[in-house]
């Protein structure tokens, strides 16, 4: 066994950043005999030097770059985020051999090639499992089970926040603003929580793994991106009468056309998933990654996608990967995007629809609805229609619900808009997206 120990310096002393400096403290005989050779932590770098954080104040340090430029750090775990100042401290350790873990979702959709080429050059490793879905692992998988395999589809509910917010909706027939209350009264969601509700976070890891799964360079700017703030009570009701549930996945697609050509779609939107498909039960805070490759089959990944403990676990198994390699003067997986498949628009993209509409009760309006969707070559699967009155009692008109057969987002938007112009159409509720059904 190596004598010589792997200095660390962990960047960042939140909820992750405590439990990794914990785990690598109380845990360091277990450590030692996994890597081959100790595991020192050097420094934590803070921004606000204190004796009051947990650590001995002799490794606390608010001078993070010469934190990263000591001779005796071998290894990097930056947990401070957001974009920056994490990718000028990662770049500095790159460029100085120090090999870096991160959980850095937004950094690593924005910035993984620049720091890909840095790790290259100076042959070091570049982990960031705890980028996507906390403790589970997604990310080696892809990287190195399914290396040998062609991967078709990754779809997921990557945002453990939307999903305790749409599974509260759900479950009890709250409202959006409801729901986002009770999470944030319980910790779920962000004082200010527009990353999550709006789908950024979701997109972040969208784009990592799009990235991963089809060797091709995506950013975050490459994924289309709806949110859930306008998913209503009475979605969920509709959803329950189809015998759906709704989520807010992340969906990376190979699409190969009818002469072989091969594009990649990465979205982010709420979608109707029938109660068949295993992502409709991964309710609260938990999040789920299925995974489709030519020769695997389907593989589901589900655990907890958030909170200090579960992503700690994800760093640190990157961080013994990272180690053993120092020890043992081996690298890890490189960036793979020799496929550099093009994005393609979301107009292209098919699949299946909701529309929830409000309509004048008058005879005929079923078929001038119907007759917008076939002119705009959208076919009708399933039609629901009841009637709705007013405070008095009094019928004023109907509401339908349409639901269709896959065709393309393109030509469901400019149904849409014809049926907006209809005279006999009073509102168009909502159009959400339905995924895992057949037709």
């Amino acid at each position: 066994m190596s004598e010589k120990a792997i200095g660390v310096a962990v960047l960042g002393l939140g909820n992750v950043g405590t439990e990794v400096v914990r785990i690598i403290e109380e845990s360091a005989a277990d450590l030692e005999a996994r890597i081959g050779a100790p595991l020192e932590l050097r420094g934590v770098g803070v921004r606000r030097v204190a004796k009051d954080r947990g650590v001995p104040v002799e490794l606390l340090t608010d001078d993070i770059e010469a934190l990263v430029s000591r001779d005796d750090v071998d290894i990097v775990v930056e947990l401070m985020g957001p974009v920056e100042p994490a990718r000028k401290a990662i770049m500095a350790a790159l460029e100085q051999g120090k090999s870096v873990v991160t959980a850095n979702k937004a950094l690593m959709a924005q910035s993984t090639g620049e720091l890909a080429q840095a790790a290259e050059k100076a042959r070091v490793d570049l982990y960031f499992e705890a980028a996507v879905a906390g403790a589970i692992p997604v990310i080696r998988p892809l990287t190195q089970s399914l290396a040998g395999d062609t991967v078709l589809r990754v779809a997921g509910i990557v945002n453990g926040t939307t999903n305790y917010i749409l599974s509260a909706m759900n479950d009890t027939g709250a409202s959006y603003e409801s729901a986002l209350a009770d999470a944030s009264a319980l910790g779920y969601a962000e004082a200010d929580p527009t990353a999550d509700v709006e789908g950024y976070d979701a997109a972040a890891k969208a784009a990592i793994l799009a990235s991963i799964a089809f060797h091709t360079r995506v950013t975050a700017d490459d994924v289309y991106r709806e949110g859930i703030t306008k998913v209503s009570a009475e979605d969920f009701e509709s959803a329950k009468a189809l015998g759906c549930n709704i989520k807010l996945l992340a969906i990376c697609e190979r699409l190969t056309s009818g002469k072989g050509k091969q594009r990649v779609s990465a979205r982010v939107y709420p979608a109707l998933v029938p109660m068949d498909h295993p992502l409709a039960t991964v309710n609260g805070a938990f999040n789920a990654v299925v995974v489709e490759a030519e020769a695997a089959g389907r593989l589901m990944f589900y655990g907890q996608g958030a909170g200090g403990a579960p992503t700690a676990s994800a760093v640190m198994g990157d961080l013994v990967m990272a180690a053993r390699n120092r020890v043992q003067g081996g690298r890890g997986p490189r960036e793979s995007k020799y496929a550099k498949l093009p994005i393609a628009p979301i107009g292209a993209i098919p699949t299946r629809y909701y529309v929830n509409m409000n309509v004048k009760d008058r005879p005929g309006v079923l078929s001038a609805v119907a007759a917008e969707f076939s002119k705009h070559e959208v076919s009708i699967a399933e039609v629901r229609q009841e009637g709705m009155t007013d405070d008095e009692g009094e019928l004023c008109g109907a509401r339908i619900v349409v639901v269709t057969h896959r065709a393309t987002d393109a030509a469901l938007s400019k149904t849409v808009e014809a049926l907006a112009e209809l005279d006999v159409v009073q509102n168009i509720n909502s159009v959400l997206r339905m995924e895992g059904a057949t037709a």
